[in-house]
């Protein structure tokens, strides 16, 4: 931001777009895959709660290793691996992004708690404030944002 005081320019220090902190692994679908995607997700927001000062409360910190885990285990499940799992964030929200081979778009089934199984989608779908599913030319992309402040 530049401020005009009396015809003269004074920078303010703020001249300079702040990029999100992001962050990438990728998994070959080994076991323990989704404790490390686990991990991956909660290192991000400490460094996350660091360098961009976000207020990032347990709760929250839950929902996005839920959010993590399930979309991860989606991956791991539908897909012959490998996939990637990208997080990118600010002092305000997280969008997590997870690519998989699988060309197979992810089906939201009704609510009903007498089914076992098949609850991925619709955790996702209530905990994150916007859901985008697209294909890629290598199979598919799921990617959910997650608000730090409700």
């Amino acid at each position: 931001m530049t401020e005009h005081r009396g015809g003269a320019v004074i920078p303010t220090g703020f001249d300079v777009p702040v990029e999100p902190l992001r962050r990438t692994t990728h998994f070959t679908g080994e076991p323990g895959c989704i404790a490390e995607a686990r991990a991956f997700a909660a290192q991000f927001l400490e460094q996350l709660r660091t360098e961009w000062c976000a207020p990032v409360d347990r709760g929250v910190e839950g929902e996005l290793l839920l959010l993590v885990s399930e979309l991860i285990t989606n991956a791991d499940r539908h897909s012959d691996g490998p996939y990637i799992l990208e997080l990118e964030g600010t002092d305000t929200a997280v969008v997590i992004s997870v690519c998989d081979s699988s060309t197979a778009l992810p089906h939201l089934f009704p609510k009903n708690p007498q089914r076992v199984g098949r609850h991925g989608l619709e955790i996702v779908h209530a905990l994150a404030t916007e859901v985008v599913v697209e294909r890629i030319p290598v199979g598919k992309r799921v990617i959910a944002r997650l608000e730090l402040r409700r």
